[in-house]
């Protein structure tokens, strides 16, 4: 969706820009590329092997300035005090996360169940479900992945765990197709265990919430953030929070609190990618871009 992030952040050739999800530079280049001598680009991203790549394309133009760190940190980044013109956050996994089966983001390859989008902090998908007990199994695939058949699964990766621990991708996947049997036409049983455990490990929906209060806190009036999400918790959160709503998860049953007042006023609706980018791209039709403006 690279046109309409260039015209919903409506690039200004002395503007500062932050790209909080380097992922391979498809959209920063972009950015760059529209910025004048006195434009500044910063860029983030939590993957080690996605800053690499940002220091080898980017590192020696004066303009871009290179942070390896989530971008619900942005914040506590000195290049940011001074103000935004932009903010970009394209969420979830890339692509070269996904068809890399070492970091085992995906079942379409055998790989480590590790899951974690920045491999040097914090347990991975395999040590957590070796340690979480039933109940925080099921509570996590039902609230990120949406799985109906949540107890049911978590009570077979108890089971499986105390004779053997899951320790690949494929061990997963194959566990939850026994289990839960093929319910969906063209979609894996195991997709939504696979996207809840990865939103768990890596906190996502919790860094969404800090991150885009600190893009919306370092903007500047008239300031644009464009927020491309892939499934519907991050859409709904980063439409809930455009209008001043909650984005927090809310367990089951319990009401969401009212909306609170917001600096930010959407611009348009939201956008989807467009025929010609859905067969180059296939793993576009799910994305879902949304544009907000700081008021003065």
């Amino acid at each position: 969706m690279l046109t309409q992030v260039l015209e919903g952040l409506r690039v200004r050739a002395e503007g500062t820009y932050l790209d909080g999800t380097f992922g391979r530079g498809g959209h920063a280049r972009e950015v760059l590329d529209r910025l004048g001598s006195g434009g500044r680009l910063l860029l983030m991203d939590r993957d080690p092997e996605a800053i690499a790549s940002a220091q080898r394309d980017f590192g020696a133009d004066a303009r871009v300035r290179i942070r390896h760190a989530s971008f619900a940190e942005l914040a506590q980044w000195e290049e940011t005090a001074a103000g935004l013109d932009g903010v970009l956050l394209d969420l979830g996994v890339s692509s070269p996360q996904l068809d890399d089966p070492a970091r085992g983001f995906s079942f379409q390859g055998d790989g480590p169940l590790d899951m974690r989008m920045d491999p040097t902090r914090g347990p991975s998908a395999a040590e957590w479900l070796a340690e979480a007990d039933e109940r925080d199994i099921a509570d996590v695939l039902w609230r990120y992945g949406e799985e109906r058949m949540s107890r049911r699964i978590a009570r077979a990766i108890v089971e499986t765990g105390r004779s053997r621990a899951l320790t690949t991708t494929r061990e997963l996947a194959d566990l939850v197709a026994r289990t839960i049997g093929h319910r969906e036409r063209h979609k894996h049983p195991a997709t939504r265990t696979f996207q809840a455990l990865r939103i768990h490990v890596n906190d996502e929906l919790g860094a969404l919430e800090r991150g885009l209060a600190a893009a919306r806190d370092a903007l500047k009036p008239g300031g644009r953030l464009a927020v491309i999400s892939f499934h519907s918790l991050e859409d709904r959160a980063v439409k809930q929070f455009i209008r001043g709503e909650v984005v927090r998860p809310v367990r089951r049953g319990l009401p969401l609190p009212e909306a609170a007042p917001t600096a930010l006023v959407a611009v348009g609706k939201a956008q989807f990618a467009d025929e010609a980018e859905l067969q180059a791209n296939p793993r576009a039709r799910s994305a879902v871009l949304r544009v907000a403006e700081k008021r003065a």
